[in-house]
C-alpha cells in the first residue's frame, strides 16, 4: 500500500510538472489517504505482534 501511495506522489509531481494542476491534486488526495491507511494498518499489526508475543 505504501508502494501505491509513492507511485500516486510521483504521478502528482508530474502532472504538476506539466501543469496538469487538477489531475496533481487527485493525485496529491489519493497518496495521502493511502499513506494515512499504511499508517494505520502499520499500527494495529504492531500492537497485535506486541501482544501476541507475550507469553
Amino acid at each position: 500500500m505504501l508502494h501505491y501511495a509513492v507511485v500516486f506522489f510521483v504521478i502528482a509531481l508530474i502532472a504538476a510538472l506539466f501543469g496538469f494542476g487538477g489531475i496533481a491534486a487527485g493525485a496529491v488526495e489519493i497518496a495521502k489517504v493511502l499513506f494515512f491507511i499504511f499508517i494505520v494498518l502499520a499500527a494495529i499489526t504492531f500492537v497485535v505482534n506486541l501482544l501476541r508475543s507475550r507469553p
